[in-house]
């Protein structure tokens, strides 16, 4: 059996950018949700390793913003086919 995470990739709901302003050039981290309520946050700057994962998007956004990142205001939402 795989991990949540493991299939969060494939089956994400959403993804949000999170920057840290005070980085020189700016720092991002993607955080993606699927319709469970799970939540994973991947670093591109580590080949998209999961650098935090979570069973809910409160809990992400709380690391998230206890590190100082600040939410791209934008949502990319997956369209329906």
């Amino acid at each position: 059996m795989s991990s949540p995470e493991l299939n969060l990739a494939d089956n994400w709901e959403f993804t949000e950018l999170w920057v840290d302003p005070t980085a020189s050039p700016p720092y991002v981290l993607i955080l993606l949700g699927d319709n469970s309520g799970n939540s994973c946050i991947y670093d591109p700057a580590q080949n998209y390793q999961i650098v935090f994962a979570s069973s809910s998007y409160e809990e992400a956004k709380l690391w998230l913003l206890e590190d100082e990142y600040e939410r791209v205001e934008r949502r990319l939402q997956v369209e329906a086919a």
